[in-house]
């Protein structure tokens, strides 16, 4: 089960991110926004794989219909997720954010 602080500390383990707040909640920027707690529990980060994710574990991986507009962006209970593959996903994330072009 992964956790807020497992998050902040893989996020800011990457080169150039920083942390701040969005829309109230702590988010953490490359060169454009990579992962974000979008409520208790839950974090937003971009992947190419929502469709896929969602479709064989949706009750970890989901959108509501505010993400409609942003096909790569999908929310992550994180309850239901092991660190490593936490780690992965925002590891995909910050490489989508720009980070690594």
């Amino acid at each position: 089960m992964a956790t807020e602080e497992d998050v902040r500390r893989i996020c800011l383990g990457l080169p150039g991110v920083t942390e701040r707040l969005s829309w109230e909640q702590p988010a953490w920027f490359a060169k454009t926004l990579m992962a974000r707690m979008w409520e208790d529990g839950v974090v937003t980060v971009k992947t190419d794989e929502r469709e896929a994710l969602a479709g064989t574990e949706p009750d970890t991986y989901f959108w509501t219909p505010h993400h409609d507009r942003s096909p790569n962006l999908v929310l992550i209970r994180l309850d239901r997720i092991e660190v490593g593959e936490l780690d992965e996903l925002l590891q995909e994330s910050y490489r989508i954010a720009g980070a690594l072009k």
